[in-house]
Parts: structure tokens; C-alpha cells; sequence
């Protein structure tokens, strides 16, 4: 059969490859500004506290950076990967280079918009998803664009069967779409602020399905898709077993959409939804080690061309940081291991392991290749590459390993007793000031870990300066033959269904909604999963807007809102009453939920009525004034700033068709409500002279920080306010 000519694009290859790197580093920077943040909390507030920067504070880039490091740089390394491999798999040109710009180039603005709106504050807390409403839906927009160039280039394919690292591809932009529209479903009230469709428990589980998903489906399944396409082809040998490949894909895109709950274990979230967690998340040690292992083998019998090909040395340790982040989360969904590591800085190790070694090494091992294809010359130089590896590697060891310990120090001592009953560390603070050292050591191998990828960048400008231009390159391929669809005799089942496309895709798409289905449902619809509370009552106007405030900070990113049933944590934060831990109807009204992932300080869901008014003041203004040795940011612009309740009632309205009870006539009162409360927070806080010699004549009832104790001091007060009445 006559070949045809065609040409595959590699400039869109080039744009994603730049893009790339310069979202590593920026991320990078940013992650590695956030961990100095923590041994120097005032390393950003410039000439005094009194000029302190609201977008530099901690709470506000910490999401910029988690969003720099997953969607600009992983992503973009991911779409260069997959734009390069898929076109060379199909023998194909993508199915249409105007989409192929439109992705690279919506991509990017989603980007910019992130790094422009995270640190203003526009941030609806949900880990991993924290974009506005606006930009989510630009989201959807550029990754239906993303889907449709890839389906259109498997359509319009000369290769017959699609090979294994285009079922990954596939599973990726399917299961991406179904997880990030129906977690980010939100009611606008404003133009940039939106109140999550789910609430309390219910939100939480739709979060860390998506959370946990998130990891899966776009930091695993595309990058596994790059490895058993980039790995081989580096080597120059073949997979190690097909047959593996197979189980590993459905095995493990059918498992990992359980595993969410496991995020949530001994929470307020029913028990079988964490068993189930805990289940498939064991199970996912089997395919993800298949994975690491088909990776590893096939390298056997090349290991003299790994020590001498530097791609190859970050492939090894990328596909073994896999294969220990794939075994340790499995072994983190028991619960008695759990209860050691939640909330802990060991899970913040644990994922680090994953993005440093598996996301970062394969990736960087990808653009070292890809640049001597793409610029058509040698590598400028392969000892800088070395160098890389070795500075990353240490850095990688430096980051994590401190993390590991500063998790267990801080596990034994939150739950350490005296024989008389009493919490050997009362003060929270205690734990905090054993890790510092650990959070030094962090912020080397992080250095270290950036140093090697800005190597990599001079590497890769310099190769790019002495090689030749990128142009598209041309290729031929004899046009796909159509045959019956029918299965052949003697044709394995998959071969067959690798011709079959569109109903592979179909498959891909039930494995994948399975486990949605059995998860989500039940607790969406069955009322008994959350039982109700009488004293629980939403939120007044003015501490509606308190709450939003602590949105905004990031407050969340250090701080709990979720007392587990455990001694320790009953007798730390709600006053040793053993029936005060967190319970599911408390929050019916939390939209979104915030209990938090890790405590850098302590957990704040008992605060209501613990500190007088004052405390709350000086806290906010200093928190080393009440808290000596706090690496909390001050925020001082709080009480700078004036309150913005312009949006009340279009807030209490949007509340009140999701199930809120706000009446009319409170919507109509909004504003009286907050001057009144406000009001009364101002008149306890004149109680204090230093407070009426700084700032008595200054109309305070107007500023955020009012706000902020209002909602601060309401929280967990509706439990305690039932059993009072009940006792």
C-alpha cells in the first residue's frame, strides 16, 4: 500500500517544552518562598508589621503554589509529552493545529489568572481546586478543546491499535472532566465569589473524591502514559510485558476512584464511606506496583546505558519514588497508622516524595530527551545534566526525610499524657518549636531540589542556542485500512478492543464511574448519612462575611476545623468534654467544608468563647504577642481595611436557595444585623486601654477584623449551646 507523506507538529511540542520550564521554576520559587516562610514569618513584612503585604502572606501562596507545581508545571510537561508521543503512536499530526494553539495558549492564561487571583484572595478553598467560578469554567472550555484534538487524532490514526500509552491519555481527559466539573458545581453570588452546591460532610467527600483523584488522574495516569512511551523508546527496548500494561490500566483506573475517603478517616464522615476508602486503597498497591515494575524491567539489561544516559538516571529514581508513594499511601489508609499521620507534616513528605521524584524527575527527563530531538543536536552538556540529578536527589532526601520526622515528633507529642491525665504538651506551640530544625532542613533540600531544575533550564537554553531551528518533521505512514469491526479468530480480546476506540472509551468511562456512583450517591441523597442537629443554626450576616475573610487568608492551610474522636484531641480542643469531638450535622451550614488537611496551628473548631474579643485583636495584629514562638503571618490589614458587605444579600439569597434558612426579612436587614453585632464586638473591645489609646478613635466597626472574631468566636459554640440546654 502507498505511504502518505504528512508532518508532525513539533512546534507546539517546543511551546509546551518552554512553558514547562519556566512554570517549574516559577512554581518552584514560590514553593521553596513558602517553606522559609515558615522558619522566618517575617521575612515578607517589610519595614515593620505595620506594612505587612496581604498577597504574600502564607495563606494566600500556599494554593499559588500547589497550582503552579500541579497545573503549570506538571501540566504543561504533561502536554508536551503527550502532544509529542501521541502523534508518533497514531502517525498522525494532531488533529488540528488551531486547537493545538488554543489549548497551549487558554492554558497558559488559566495559569496567569491563577497566579493574578490566588494571591488577591479569590480562592474558594478547596485543596487543589481553588480557582474561582470564572476561571473554572475556562477550565472546562480549554480542557474540552485539550479532548476534542486528542479524540480527533485517535480518530484520523494510520496505526491500527492504540498502544498502552494512549489508553492513559484517554482515561486522563475523561476522568479529569467528570471530577473537576462536579466537584467546582457552585453558585455565583458575586463576580468572583461562589458558594459550593455541597455542604459540611457531603463537600468533603465530593472534595477529596476530586483531591484524591486529582492526584491520580492527572499527576499518575498521564505521566504513566509518558513512561510507557518515553522509557522504551530511550532504551531502546520494548515494555516489559503487555499483559502487565493491560492489568495495570483497568486495574488501577477502576480502584483509584474508591480511594478518596481514605483522606478522611476517624472525621465526621460516615463509617462505611471510610471503610470503603480504606478498602480500594489497599487494593491500589497491586496495579500501582504492576506499573513501577513494568517501568523498572524494562530497563533490564541496559543498566550500562542508564549510568551513561542522564534521562534515564532520573526515569529510575522517578519510577521508584512511584513505586514508595504508591506502597505508603495504601499503608496510610489503615487507620491506626492514619491517626499517626493525618494532619501531620508527614503526609506533606509523603506527597513530596510523589512530585519532587516521580512528576519532577520524569518530567525533567522527558525535556532533556526532547530537546535533543526538537533542537536536532547533542545535549550542550551531559554533566550539568549529571549534576542535576545528583543536586535534585540529595534535595529530594533533604526535603522529605526531615518531613517524615517532623510528622512522627509531631504525632507522639500531640498525644503524650502524664500519669495524672493531663496532655504533656498542653500548649500547641510546644510541638511546633520541636520541628523547627526539621523545617530548616526542608527549606535546604528544597534549594537544592530548585538549584538543580534552574541547571536544567541553562541546560536546555544553551542546547536550544547551539542547535538548529525547530520545524515540523516530516513523516509517511500507509493510510489505516478499514477492516470488520468484528473480532477476528484467534485475536485476543483487548487486541480487538484497542481497535475499537470508541468503545474503549466507553469502558474507560464506566471503570471510572463506578466507584463515583456507589460513593456519591448515598450521601447526596440519603438524608440519614448526616444527621441533623436542633442547635446548629447558620450563620449571621456578619459572620458570613468573617468566614469568607478566613477563605481569603487561607486560614485553612494551617488550621483544622475538625476535633477527631481521639482523647488527645477531645481533651486539647473542646475543653476534655469526651462527646465534644466533631459531629456531621454541625456542618450543614459550611459551604465549603474547611477542615483542613494539616495543623501548623492548632485546630480552631472549638474556639468560639475560648478567648475574650481582645485576644482575637492582638492576635490577629501580632500573633507573637499572645502566642510566643507562632509562625503565623500578621495581619494587619485586617484591621486596616474596611469591610466590603456590599454582596450580603445577594450572598444570603444565593444561601437560601441552596437550603439555607434566611428568611426575607433577614436578607432585607443584612447590613442593620452586621452594625449591630459589630457593634457589640467593638464595645468588648474598648474594655482593653491599649485598645482605646491605639485605636478608639478610629470607627472600627467597619473593618474586617470584626468580622473576622465574629465568625471566629462562633465557632463550635452551637454544639456547646445544645448540651447546655439539654443538661
Amino acid at each position: 500500500m502507498e505511504k502518505e507523506q504528512f508532518y508532525y507538529d513539533n512546534k507546539i511540542v517546543k511551546m509546551f517544552l518552554w512553558a514547562t520550564i519556566l512554570w517549574g521554576v516559577v512554581g518552584m520559587l514560590v514553593g521553596l518562598l513558602v517553606a522559609f516562610l515558615f522558619v522566618a514569618p517575617g521575612l515578607l513584612e517589610f519595614a515593620g508589621s505595620d506594612n505587612a503585604i496581604p498577597w504574600l502572606s502564607f495563606g494566600r501562596l500556599r494554593p499559588l503554589h500547589t497550582n503552579a507545581v500541579i497545573f503549570a508545571f506538571v501540566g504543561n510537561g504533561a502536554f508536551m509529552g503527550i502532544y509529542y508521543s501521541t502523534q508518533r503512536l497514531l502517525k498522525a499530526r494532531m488533529f488540528n493545529d488551531l486547537l493545538s494553539r488554543i489549548h497551549f495558549w487558554g492554558w497558559q492564561l488559566i495559569i496567569v489568572a491563577a497566579a493574578i487571583t490566588l494571591p488577591l484572595g479569590f480562592n474558594s478553598s478547596k485543596e487543589y481546586a481553588e480557582l474561582e467560578w470564572p476561571i473554572d469554567i475556562w477550565v472546562v472550555l480549554i480542557w474540552v478543546v485539550f479532548g476534542i484534538n486528542l479524540i480527533g487524532t485517535i480518530l484520523k490514526r494510520r496505526q491500527r491499535h492504540i498502544y498502552v500509552a494512549i489508553w492513559f491519555y484517554i482515561a486522563t481527559f475523561i476522568t479529569i472532566a467528570i471530577l473537576y466539573i462536579f466537584n467546582n458545581l457552585a453558585l455565583p453570588v458575586s463576580g468572583f465569589k461562589s458558594y459550593s452546591v455541597y455542604a459540611g460532610v457531603q463537600d468533603a467527600l465530593i472534595q477529596w473524591w476530586y483531591g484524591h483523584n486529582a492526584v491520580a488522574f492527572f499527576l499518575t495516569t498521564p505521566i504513566l502514559g509518558l513512561m510507557y512511551y518515553f522509557v522504551p523508546k530511550i532504551a531502546n527496548r520494548p515494555v516489559y510485558s503487555y499483559r502487565l500494561s493491560i492489568i495495570h490500566f483497568w486495574t488501577l483506573i477502576f480502584l483509584y476512584i474508591w480511594a478518596g475517603p481514605h483522606h478522611l478517616l476517624y472525621t465526621a464522615l460516615p463509617e462505611w464511606a471510610q471503610n470503603l476508602g480504606t478498602v480500594f486503597s489497599i487494593m491500589l498497591i497491586f496495579p500501582s506496583w504492576g506499573g513501577m515494575i513494568n517501568g523498572l524491567l524494562t530497563l533490564r539489561g541496559v543498566w550500562d546505558k542508564v549510568r551513561e544516559t542522564p534521562e534515564l538516571k532520573f526515569f529510575v529514581v522517578a519510577i521508584t519514588g512511584y513505586g514508595m508513594t504508591t506502597f505508603e499511601g495504601p499503608l496510610l489508609s489503615f487507620k491506626n497508622l492514619n491517626a499517626i499521620g493525618h494532619y501531620t507534616d508527614w503526609i506533606i513528605g509523603h506527597v513530596h516524595i510523589g512530585t519532587l521524584s516521580w512528576n519532577g524527575f520524569m518530567i525533567a527527563g522527558i525535556v532533556y530527551w526532547l530537546a535533543t530531538k526538537l533542537f536536532k543536536t547533542e545535549l550542550y552538556s551531559k554533566k550539568l545534566a549529571n549534576t542535576h540529578f545528583l543536586i535534585g536527589t540529595i534535595g529530594i532526601l533533604f526535603y522529605a526525610i526531615p518531613l517524615y520526622i517532623a510528622g512522627f515528633t509531631q504525632a507522639f507529642m500531640w498525644n503524650e499524657f502524664n500519669p495524672n491525665g493531663t496532655l504533656v504538651y498542653g500548649n500547641f506551640l510546644d510541638t511546633l518549636t520541636a520541628i523547627i530544625p526539621m523545617y530548616w532542613m526542608r527549606a535546604i533540600g528544597g534549594s537544592l531540589y530548585l538549584t538543580g531544575f534552574i541547571i536544567m533550564a541553562f541546560n536546555i537554553l544553551m542546547t536550544a542556542k547551539k542547535g538548529s531551528k525547530v520545524e515540523d518533521e516530516l513523516a509517511e505512514a500507509a493510510p489505516l485500512k478499514r477492516i470488520s469491526s468484528g473480532r477476528a479468530t484467534g485475536e485476543p480480546f483487548h487486541s480487538w478492543l484497542e481497535r475499537r476506540t470508541v468503545l474503549f472509551t466507553i469502558l474507560t468511562t464506566v471503570a471510572v464511574l463506578v466507584g463515583t456512583l456507589v460513593e456519591i450517591v448515598p450521601m447526596i441523597l440519603v438524608d440519614s448519612n448526616v444527621k441533623t442537629i436542633e442547635s446548629v443554626k447558620p450563620y449571621s450576616p456578619l459572620e458570613l462575611e468573617g468566614r469568607d475573610l478566613y477563605i481569603r487568608e487561607g486560614c485553612n492551610n494551617c488550621h483544622s476545623q475538625m476535633i477527631r474522636p481521639f482523647r488527645s484531641e477531645v481533651a486539647r480542643y473542646s475543653d476534655n468534654d469526651p462527646e465534644l469531638y466533631s459531629k456531621a450535622g454541625e456542618f450543614i451550614y459550611d459551604r465549603p467544608f474547611l477542615w483542613g488537611s494539616r495543623r501548623t496551628g492548632p485546630d480552631v473548631h472549638r474556639i468560639g468563647g475560648k478567648y475574650n474579643d481582645n485576644w482575637h485583636f492582638n492576635h490577629m495584629l501580632d500573633p507573637r504577642s499572645t502566642s510566643p514562638g507562632s509562625i503565623m503571618p500578621r495581619y494587619t490589614w485586617l484591621i486596616k481595611n474596611t469591610l466590603n458587605a456590599s454582596s450580603i444579600e445577594s450572598k444570603l439569597k444565593g444561601l437560601a436557595s441552596l437550603g439555607h434558612p434566611y428568611s426575607e426579612e433577614e436578607i432585607a436587614n443584612a447590613r442593620q444585623s452586621i452594625a449591630t453585632q459589630a457593634a457589640g464586638i467593638v464595645e468588648n473591645l474598648r474594655q482593653d486601654p491599649e485598645f482605646v489609646k491605639n485605636y478608639g478613635d478610629q470607627n472600627m466597626q467597619e473593618r474586617e477584623i470584626i468580622a473576622m472574631i465574629a465568625y471566629l468566636q462562633r465557632l463550635g459554640t452551637d454544639i456547646k449551646a445544645g448540651r447546655t440546654a439539654q443538661n
